[in-house]
């Protein structure tokens, strides 16, 4: 299972560095990946491949500062990386639906952080 990210933003750790020397507040960026990452979620549990649906069922959305992410499987569930990124030594052919609902959602989620680093300057701006 890869553990690449399927979107990069350019910029985002200089930005959490000058918020943090401005003193601003970095649970402003959890919050915004977790916005962004939970348009994707929606998209990914409809297009989640389906047998008895306890796969699509676990989607779940995490953040930190620095990433949102949509995770799938749990425990109980533990066959989402293979069929999500494939096992050829299995003959399981890989169905990337998570990564193809982030990139069918993008001018969505890109809104949210344009709106959202925008909103974070201009309060570090005003200083």
């Amino acid at each position: 299972m890869a553990n690449t990210p399927a979107v990069e933003v350019i910029g985002g750790a200089r930005l959490r560095r000058t918020m943090r020397k401005a003193g601003a507040d970095l649970k402003q960026l959890t919050e915004l990946n977790r916005r962004a990452a939970a348009t994707v979620l929606p998209v990914a549990t409809s297009a989640a491949p389906r047998r008895s649906g306890r796969l699509a069922a676990t989607g779940r959305v995490g953040a930190t500062t620095r990433a949102g992410v949509v995770r799938f499987g749990r425990q109980s569930v533990p066959y989402a990386g293979p069929i999500h990124y494939g096992w050829p030594a299995r003959n399981i052919k890989a169905q990337p639906w998570a990564v193809d609902a982030a990139h069918n959602t993008e001018s969505r989620w890109v809104e949210i952080y344009l709106a959202g680093i925008k909103e974070i300057i201009d309060q570090i701006e005003g200083m």
